[in-house]
């Protein structure tokens, strides 16, 4: 069994949690999490968004584990407990986009090790959508999917996107790949951002709960990505974009107020997603699953409902 890391549950107020450090196959250091539920009916692995981390999924984990799941969840790397990549910690850096890939192998390797319980179910937030599409694109195990505001596209104004192609280039070019993308801040969202029209929950409890996990854990602190993130994710999500999607059943929850992520880009995948529905939470921003705790019980449980109708 892998070797043991550090949980926070004094602060996921989350379910009873192991952690665990993982080597990929090219030797980033990342951190696995799995919480056991009793006569379990499956696996759900949670794939957290760029600056997140296995804690900040704690409430939902509850959740999941108490309607009978176990749950597996990441450290990507370059962000929580996980090796930091870049010269500067607080930027949110990788060398390549598809280097994702080698964490969610190894996240793979580590439950069928541990044998944890099957059908296996995937939940995918943001970024963890973009991975999560490649993962099942590539072939995978899960049996089927919900996607939370899925990253399949980025949004900006377009006079900004031959610029968002450029810069980043010329900076790698240069050997500055690992520098902070400009229009973006060192410094961690939830700790240096009112609530006040923030872009990631309507709901102030939640905001405060993320805020005092980075106050109170600095590794769960990030700030905005490298150039090398920016370059190398948009090209991947222009990548994913003409690829079929995967034949599994899919959901896929979006914020009415969505301001990340390109909604166009999410629509026109579900549309043609056959045995795939897309939903809109009114008065939600990006993080659905940080909104109030109705929200969070309607989305978890439409999850849960998809996921119970397979058999173990």
């Amino acid at each position: 069994m892998a070797d043991p890391a550090p949980y926070r549950d004094d602060l996921a107020e989350g379910p009873d949690t192991q952690a665990f450090w993982l080597r990929t196959s090219d030797g980033v250091r990342i951190r696995v999490g799995h919480a056991a539920a009793r006569d379990s009916k499956g696996t759900v692995f949670i794939l957290p968004g760029r600056t997140e981390y296995i804690e900040k999924y704690g409430r939902n984990a509850k959740d999941f584990v108490r309607a009978g799941f176990d749950v597996v969840s990441v450290d990507w790397r370059g962000q929580g407990m996980s090796d930091r990549l870049g010269a500067n910690p607080m930027v949110g850096h990788v060398g390549r986009f598809l280097d994702f890939q080698k964490d969610w192998a190894a996240v793979c390797a580590f439950a069928r090790r541990a044998d944890v319980p099957r059908p296996w179910h995937m939940v995918a937030h943001s970024m963890g959508g973009c991975i999560g599409l490649r993962a099942l694109t590539s072939g995978s195990d899960m049996a089927s999917v919900m996607f939370t505001g899925p990253m399949w596209g980025i949004q900006m104004a377009g006079y900004l996107r031959p610029i968002a192609w450029t810069l980043p280039r010329i900076a790698m070019a240069l050997g500055q790949g690992h520098r902070l993308a400009p229009g973006t801040s060192i410094k961690s969202y939830p700790a240096s951002e009112p609530f006040e029209n923030n872009l990631l929950t309507s709901d102030p409890e939640m905001f405060d709960y993320m805020r005092r996990h980075v106050e109170a854990e600095p590794q769960f602190g990030l700030g905005g990505p490298s150039f090398s993130w920016l370059l190398t994710a948009l090209q991947e999500c222009a990548d994913l974009a003409v690829l079929p999607s995967p034949a599994l059943p899919a959901l896929c929850f979006v914020g009415s107020n969505e301001r990340i992520v390109d909604t166009t880009a999410i629509r026109d995948r579900m549309t043609e997603w056959k045995g795939g529905r897309l939903l809109l939470v009114d008065g939600a921003e990006h993080e659905v699953l940080m909104e109030n705790a109705k929200t969070r019980r309607q989305v978890t449980g439409a999850a849960v409902s998809l996921f119970s109708s397979f058999k173990s």
